[in-house]
């Protein structure tokens, strides 16, 4: 399976693949992912296939600018643009009400999605030649540990990956924080990157 490295020629390419319906895999600013047009239920079931996952859990997406979120949420609430505003960009994923037309393989029927602006430029940029949203689910299949280089994404999926990019070795040992905004109150469904204490800012709490 091809490997690049991270350049703009290889974003432009990547770029086609997803496009055309393709899947990839690169380093996201936390593990490495997979990447798939989020509005191609097609390529979005191939991610479930690939992945052996349980069609139940929605995908998390990369979003290149803070105005792409209104792509795939219904209605960003005040309490949503406040926790942006503070937070990203960076390692939190914020879940909001998911529009109506979005595919159900990526909400998987929640009537939710979440988003994340990653700090990382360069992975904003692949987000933005891919159109402006990627799907971010980790390159691993169900159960196994997140895949840290590209070299662990091609031993996990000898196939059905068109591209690797190769972002390098991932340095962080934990996955984003997961913040559900889709209600009046904010959960925290994961604790990853960013801790309860950076959010107390904003009350987050658990049920």
């Amino acid at each position: 399976m091809p490997q690049y490295a991270d350049t703009n020629k290889t974003r432009d390419h990547a770029a086609r693949i997803v496009a055309a319906g393709g899947l990839i895999g690169y380093r996201t600013d936390t593990f490495y992912g997979l990447g798939a047009d989020p509005l191609n239920a097609t390529a979005v079931r191939a991610i479930w296939k690939l992945k052996d996952r349980e069609e139940t859990k929605p995908i998390l997406l990369l979003i290149s600018d803070t105005k792409e979120a209104d792509r795939f949420i219904s209605s960003r609430s005040e309490l949503f643009d406040e926790v942006a505003r503070r937070h990203w960009p960076g390692p939190l994923t914020l879940i909001g009400a998911a529009r109506s037309e979005l595919p159900v393989e990526l909400t998987a029927g929640s009537g939710t999605i979440g988003v994340r602006l990653p700090a990382d430029e360069r992975v904003r940029n692949l987000v933005r030649a891919c159109g402006g949203g990627l799907t971010a689910t980790s390159a691993n299949p169900s159960g196994k540990a997140p895949a840290r280089s590209a070299v662990e994404v091609e031993n996990y999926f000898p196939n059905g990956i068109a591209l690797i990019i190769d972002g390098g070795e991932v340095t962080v040992d934990e996955p984003s924080t997961v913040v559900d905004l889709s209600e009046r109150e904010a959960r925290i469904i994961r604790e990853g990157a960013v801790s309860k204490a950076d959010l107390a800012d904003i009350l987050v709490r658990e049920d």
